[in-house]
Formats: C-alpha cells, sequence, structure tokens
C-alpha cells in the first residue's frame, strides 16, 4: 500500500466512525484523488479531514462533510443531480460517480474553468457545467431528482425546491450567520416538503448574480 492509499483509508475509515456508512459514498470518496483539488501547498493535507482554502475566498469542504451531504442526498444510479457551487469540483467529483449525470452551477468563471480541466485529468464525463447564478437554480434543465446546495442559503431555498421532482431530496446548509443548519428537505406527495434539520456546519455564503473577477 502506498503513501497515499494508506491516507485514503485512513480518512474513510474515519468518515465510517462518524457516522458516514453508506458502502456507495464511501466507495466513490475513496476512488476520488482529493490531491487533485487541492492547492499545490496544501497537498500534503489533501487527505486529512479538513475544509482547504481555493481561489476566490472559496474553500473545498472538509471530507466529513462531503461524506455527510452526500449520504443525505440518497443519489441512485439513474438519478440526474443539480449542484449548486461547483467551486473546486471535488463534491461534484464524488457526486458523478453515483448519479447518471450531473448540473453543476458556478459563479466564478474561473473557479469553473479550474474545476472543468480536473474533472477532464479524471476522466469524468457525465457532467455538465454552467456559469451562472446559483440561486436561480438550473430552470431549463429542471426537473431533477436531487439537488445539493454548497453554499449557505439566507432562507429557505424556495426557488431551487420548485426544481425537484415529485419526491425529490435537497440538502443545503440555511442561516444568515457564520454557522448555519444543514437541512434535508424531501418531496412529500402533497406537494409540500418535509425538512430535517442534520447538524450545524460553516459554508461560505450563496451570493446573488455572477461574480465580477479581474
Amino acid at each position: 500500500m502506498n503513501l497515499k492509499d494508506d491516507r485514503a483509508g485512513r480518512l474513510i475509515l474515519s468518515l465510517r466512525q462518524q457516522g458516514v456508512t453508506d458502502a456507495r459514498v464511501l466507495g466513490a470518496m475513496e476512488s476520488i484523488d482529493r490531491a487533485v483539488f487541492v492547492h499545490e501547498k496544501f497537498l500534503d493535507q489533501a487527505w486529512e479531514d479538513q475544509a482547504l482554502p481555493i481561489d476566490c475566498a472559496q474553500t473545498i469542504s472538509q471530507p466529513y462533510i462531503v461524506g455527510l451531504m452526500t449520504q443525505a442526498l440518497d443519489v441512485q444510479p439513474r438519478h440526474r443531480v443539480l449542484e449548486i457551487g461547483t467551486g473546486s469540483g471535488y463534491q461534484c467529483a464524488v457526486l458523478s460517480r453515483l448519479a447518471r449525470y450531473v448540473y453543476t452551477v458556478e459563479r466564478y468563471r474561473s473557479l469553473l474553468l479550474e474545476a472543468e480541466a480536473k474533472l477532464r485529468q479524471l476522466e469524468i464525463d457525465n457532467v455538465i457545467t454552467q456559469h451562472s447564478d446559483g440561486g436561480l437554480g438550473w430552470a431549463t434543465q429542471a426537473p431533477f431528482d436531487r439537488i445539493m446546495v454548497t453554499a449557505a442559503s439566507p432562507t429557505e431555498p424556495t426557488e431551487l425546491l420548485k426544481q425537484l421532482k415529485p419526491g425529490g431530496i435537497l440538502v443545503a446548509p440555511v442561516g444568515k450567520t457564520s454557522v448555519q443548519m444543514l437541512h434535508r428537505y424531501t418531496g412529500q406527495p402533497d406537494g409540500s416538503f418535509h425538512r430535517e434539520s442534520l447538524r450545524e456546519v460553516r459554508f461560505v455564503p450563496l451570493v446573488e448574480g455572477t461574480a465580477k473577477e479581474g
């Protein structure tokens, strides 16, 4: 076993001990080399269970949070998944191992271009990307079986909930402060949603519009 495999194995064991027990989710995370998505100066921490900074004052999420949110989303092989906030592309890559297609939206064009290059490097070909305002979702491709939001929505994500299929699931951090509550919304037969609070989390805020860079 090489050093990378040893570190990956320890990380997966740690995730399992923290409650991420879905074998498909753990397998997907083990199959994606997180080092591909991490800045060179943080490569020695690529397999540590911690968030790390990326460009545009964003972060690559802590693996435990990636595992927790992915497990809560309950993605099945035929599903079309919408991800709001491509970021580094790591969460998107994990979802790509579980879903039929992943549609991902990012407000920073430079981040999206980097993520696209990394996904090509890993020969991931079932991801469709768009540079736009994530809060608006992707109405022309809706409805989706699952939606994951990787930035904190200040209020209930009503616009995104409209883009779910009946019985679909949306997982999102919600809150206006530096600490938010991770919610799972599950569609009900009458068209309403059952909301379940999973745990407190810390995400960068979901900001309206596309970013002005340069």
